[in-house]
């Protein structure tokens, strides 16, 4: 086996359905935070931790993705796109990607978090310790249900009937090759079958990593609070536009993004190419289609 870890495969096929409207134009994986592709912030992780190579998975407006990385790459390193016509889940979109793995062992990251976790800390802890899959965790989260003893997760939401659990799993882990085997070939199927499966066996390790940040952005919310509590102030990208008379605080605004002259946008998210006309006044807005934005409007998607 690898003495390291080169590969790791991206979970960008979810639906976002917690997201919409917004994902009704871009997957979720790809919506703009701080102006980048939140993709992006994954790929650069994975990359400062050694990975070379990815996998990534689609199902939702495939097309977007060609879009975002035409040359299929990132910073160099190769992107081999697995697309899903019927939607796999966490289970069957990893046993889909098998053969691209080649034996090794691999990182999975979920394609909607925003973090900065030590990777290489994860990485070395999985490959010492000789367990077939390693999770990182958290100690506080919206959804404590990992239950631990020691280094070794015994339980996920009290399934085995052993701990309800108090560790928060970040959706991101390590795995070695045999994890393929728990997966049924062909199937829909979520992973944590597979997981519980090994968790019987003593063979599921555990990471922890409450150090950075660990934000899952697949709400709203979530969404707006990674921008708004960031204590970045306004966050302008060098090809958006803001007339003199305007005022923005506390706002995003992405590439080709025009706010109009008297406009008032507050606590907003500006997507690459929107507008907000003349006079309008908005707060806690996200303004994500190419309609341009007329009016006074209070936390809406538009």
């Amino acid at each position: 086996m690898s003495s390291a870890i080169k590969k790791a495969f991206l979970l960008g096929a979810g639906l976002g359905t917690r997201l919409r409207p917004l994902t009704d134009v871009l997957p979720k994986p790809l919506i703009p935070v701080f102006n980048r592709p939140l993709i992006e912030y994954a790929l650069d992780q994975c990359l400062a931790a050694g990975v070379t190579e990815f996998a990534v998975n689609t199902h939702h407006l495939p097309d977007k993705w060609a879009e975002c990385f035409p040359d299929q790459s990132y910073r160099g390193a190769p992107l081999t796109f697995f697309h899903e016509p019927v939607l796999l889940e966490t289970g069957g979109g990893l046993k889909n990607i098998e053969d691209w793995a080649e034996g090794q062992p691999i990182l999975i990251y979920n394609g909607d978090i925003l973090a900065t976790l030590n990777l290489g800390r994860l990485l070395k802890t999985h490959l010492l310790s000789g367990r077939a899959v390693t999770m990182a965790l958290r100690s506080a989260g919206h959804e404590t249900h990992v239950a631990i003893e020691g280094e070794c997760v015994t339980d996920i939401r009290g399934m085995l009937g052993r701990a309800e659990g108090d560790y928060q799993f970040t959706g991101v882990y390590c795995a070695n090759p045999e994890i393929f085997r728990h997966i049924p070939e062909n199937k829909r199927v979520s992973i944590i079958p597979s997981f519980l499966e090994i968790i019987r066996s003593g063979k599921m390790g555990a990471s922890f990593h409450d150090e950075g940040i660990w934000l899952d952005l697949g709400t709203r919310r979530s969404y707006l609070e990674a921008h708004l509590c960031s204590g970045l102030g306004t966050l302008r990208h060098p090809e958006s536009s803001v007339a003199s008379s305007a005022v923005v605080e506390n706002s995003a605004l992405g590439a080709g993004s025009r706010v109009g002259r008297n406009a008032s946008v507050h606590s907003c998210i500006l997507w690459p190419g929107s507008a907000v006309e003349e006079g309008a006044q908005l707060t806690n807005c996200i303004v994500y289609s190419s309609t341009p934005v007329t009016g006074t409007r209070e936390n809406s998607d538009l």
